[in-house]
């Protein structure tokens, strides 16, 4: 357990297809806890319809699914209890439902940050790195972009633990030991 955050919560970034999600499930089923996932995500399209199903098959029966696209801090309170491990898979698609409902993407943010400091269970959660590409060509994108580099900055300060995957490869972020970067 870490002092400052009680249980072990773990931020895992990445990008599209870089092997987080599979990662993320791979740190859920080596703790031995009972499995919750919080899927983020909504149906609104046939296509996006097979990537659940297929998510859903890739994990298997032992995992209880909750579908939640916007009251995170909510479903953690609620779902994060001893014996248990939480994943939310993606704090991305959580952030887009934030902005179409026309949430206060800070508000909620800070909510979600708040939250994890009182969490009483594991908590794994997902998001994409979007920063990391070109500028994007129209005031949206780089609105969302901006958004969504925030919120992994806040989530990332909140969580006791952050992963970066690449090429299916993970890299420790935090804790780091080697945090005397100076000049």
């Amino acid at each position: 357990m870490n002092e400052r955050t009680g249980p072990r919560s773990t931020l895992v970034l990445g990008g599209a297809r870089s092997g987080k999600s599979r990662f993320a499930e791979r740190l859920a089923v080596r703790s031995g806890l009972q499995k919750i996932y919080v899927a983020t995500g909504a149906a609104f399209d046939a296509e996006m319809a097979d990537r659940i199903a297929a998510h859903q098959h890739q994990r298997g029966d032992d995992w209880q699914t909750i579908e939640e696209q916007l009251d995170l801090a909510g479903v953690l309170a609620r779902e994060c209890s001893p014996g248990r491990v939480v994943l939310v898979d993606c704090l991305t698609l959580w952030l887009s439902n934030l902005t179409f409902a026309e949430k206060d993407i800070a508000a909620e943010t800070a909510k979600l940050c708040d939250a994890v400091s009182e969490l009483a269970s594991a908590c794994v959660f997902v998001s994409n790195e979007v920063g990391m590409g070109i500028v994007p060509d129209n005031r949206l994108s780089r609105s969302f972009r901006d958004a969504q580099g925030r919120l992994n900055q806040d989530i990332a300060q909140a969580c006791s633990q952050v992963v970066f995957v690449a090429a299916g490869l993970p890299v420790l972020l935090k804790p780091n030991p080697h945090m005397d970067i100076a000049l």
